[in-house]
């Protein structure tokens, strides 16, 4: 009876035991940058951007916002780890929804910060505008 339970325990034991070392590599937190951005960030620890998916075409790849993030657990034909790989799912449509454009709602928190956001950046750049066309007036 001894016996079976010392067999019992190491079968538990090993049974537990990872195999294998695997690559640690923790991805940065960069949901709702750019991939031009995360990009950055991610080669900045150590590890390299590669776009899982991508959803829209409405925007250059760089200027994609990145929905989700994970390190990649792919192993090349060999077994071995293919480098510090991080995968990126990337939302290429416009912010928020418009007539001509898909995107978040307005109605969402999401659409309505994108919206605020775009809104305050047209009237800054109407602003300096403004402001610029007075200053060059001759008098």
């Amino acid at each position: 009876m001894m016996l079976i339970r010392a067999v019992c325990a190491s079968v538990a034991v090993v049974a537990a035991m990872p195999f294998g070392a695997g690559v640690a590599c923790a991805a940065p937190a960069v949901v709702g940058k750019t991939y031009a951005d995360a990009k950055s960030a991610i080669a900045d620890s150590g590890g390299t951007a590669v776009v899982e998916s991508r959803v829209g075409d409405r925007k250059a790849e760089s200027d994609c916002v990145v929905t989700s993030v994970r390190d990649s657990d792919f192993l090349d034909s060999s077994g071995k780890s293919q480098g510090k790989n991080v995968l990126v799912d990337l939302n290429c449509y416009a912010t928020y929804a418009s007539a001509v454009f898909p995107g978040y709602s307005l109605g969402s928190p999401e659409g309505r910060a994108d919206y605020g956001a775009a809104l305050a950046k047209k009237r800054a750049a109407q602003a300096k505008q403004a402001g610029g066309t007075g200053s060059n007036a001759s008098g």
